[in-house]
């Protein structure tokens, strides 16, 4: 049932559900998805500022890594404050912002695939070319490196938005989703979306699957160059400084290409657990990276042991 105005073949306003079928627990589900929210500012705010205060970080993994922290906080902060919208009242979005929002979460996660790569060949040449990693990756270079990143995501996205922009949506304003999402979005239209389907199966694969294959050939030269040192402590050590990132990795690509895959061809999965695949694969990266690198990395631990000890004596 449409439920608002209709400017041509574009309704003024889209009105989300949230999570269909779970409308009654709303309120409850709200409670971990801003407790989540909330982790995800502090821990990615607390890494921005321990990284810009740290001289000893401000070295290419971490440059990249207050890249990861700021695409994190865009992604979390352009759905999640909807999100909580919807679910404590019933909420809806203009067309417009809802593309937009769109726009960003689908160019920031690309940005975000696209800064993983960099971390990755940050780590080959720190463990593989370590006599020329200064050379290398000078902070020029870093800085190009994040900017061809930002262009790469702000251009593939780009004839997403535009394609779903210009079909008619004729049947309904109602999307059966917690945010814009763009498959939910065009799934709406009355008319042949293929070319939409096909070019977010493109930038799945051909886009974001190159960069996993980046990453894989990465660290199999890795891994050779660990295995090739002299003693245990030595692989462990060097392997050590690569376990960080290869948790992010897994924890940012894992839910995203199960939630894509599961919204075109797990047809018979249930629409409640499709929508809250959906939202993990959004909150859980921005949340799990500062915990990750926090644990992982003794300079930010140490800070952080500080700030505890500080407040505790204080009070």
């Amino acid at each position: 049932m449409v439920t608002s105005n209709w400017t041509t073949l574009h309704p003024s306003t889209f009105i989300l559900l949230g999570i269909p079928g779970l409308e009654a627990a709303h309120i409850w589900i709200s409670i971990p998805f801003c407790s989540v929210y909330i982790l995800s500012l502090l821990g990615n705010g607390f890494l921005l500022a321990v990284i810009k205060t740290e001289p000893s970080l401000h070295e290419p993994m971490y440059l990249f890594l207050c890249m990861l922290a700021l695409a994190d906080l865009v992604v979390s902060t352009t759905t999640l404050p909807k999100t909580l919208c919807i679910f404590w009242f019933t909420d809806n979005i203009d067309f417009g912002a809802c593309l937009t929002q769109m726009y960003f979460v689908h160019c920031f996660f690309v940005m975000e695939s696209g800064i993983f790569v960099a971390m990755a060949l940050d780590r080959y040449v720190a463990i593989c070319k370590p006599l020329r990693h200064s050379t290398i990756l000078r902070n020029p270079v870093v800085a190009k490196i994040g900017l061809a990143v930002m262009l790469r995501g702000c251009m593939v996205m780009l004839p997403l938005v535009l394609l779903a922009r210009q079909w008619p949506y004729c049947r309904t304003n109602i999307i059966p989703h917690a945010y814009c999402e763009h498959i939910a979005v065009v799934k709406l239209a009355c008319a042949d979306i293929r070319i939409s389907s096909y070019y977010g199966l493109f930038v799945l694969f051909c886009v974001m699957g190159l960069d996993v294959i980046f990453i894989v050939v990465s660290y199999i030269q890795i891994l050779r160059a660990i295995f090739n040192l002299s003693t245990k402590d030595a692989r462990l050590k060097t392997f050590g400084t690569c376990s960080s990132h290869l948790c992010a990795i897994l924890s940012f690509y894992i839910p995203a290409l199960f939630s894509s895959l599961m919204y075109r061809f797990g047809h018979t999965v249930p629409l409640p657990f499709h929508i809250l695949i959906a939202n993990v694969y959004l909150l859980l990266p921005p949340t799990l990276n500062p915990i990750i690198y926090g644990v992982r990395t003794k300079q930010i631990r140490d800070r952080l042991l500080r700030l505890f000890t500080y407040k505790w004596a204080g009070w």
